[in-house]
């Protein structure tokens, strides 16, 4: 409840989340004025203060610097939305590493890493 009431606040609008131990996805409509990386930090910082303050997850050291988005199309969003639904059961064969990079291997998107990235692009 808590990251859907950051999201009602940006004027977004959540269809559908969920997650296991190490990630979560989300699926919503985005607000038009809302800019996506915006919305993103606020709710790692909004859930990282949530969760150390009312020490829930004792173990929680904060979220990854990454994320990743996807668009999805209008016909899609019961797909993508029962797919979020499923994500325990899909993770018992399908590390999230190996999901991580499947999804972008299917969105034509290839795994960026700063730290092996040059500056001479």
């Amino acid at each position: 409840y808590f990251i859907w009431g950051i999201i009602k606040r940006r004027n977004c609008k959540l269809i559908r989340i969920n997650g296991t131990s190490d990630h979560v996805h989300i699926l919503l409509e985005l607000h038009s004025t809302i800019c996506l990386s915006d919305l993103v930090r606020d709710i790692k910082r909004g859930t990282t203060k949530w969760i150390k303050e009312k020490r829930v997850m004792p173990l929680f050291n904060g979220w990854g610097k990454e994320y990743a988005a996807f668009s999805c199309s209008f016909d899609a969003k019961e797909s993508v939305k029962s797919y979020i639904i499923n994500q325990q059961v899909h993770h018992r064969t399908e590390s999230t590493e190996n999901e991580y990079m499947r999804l972008l291997n299917e969105n034509g998107l290839s795994y960026y890493n700063e730290t092996t990235s040059s500056d001479n692009g």
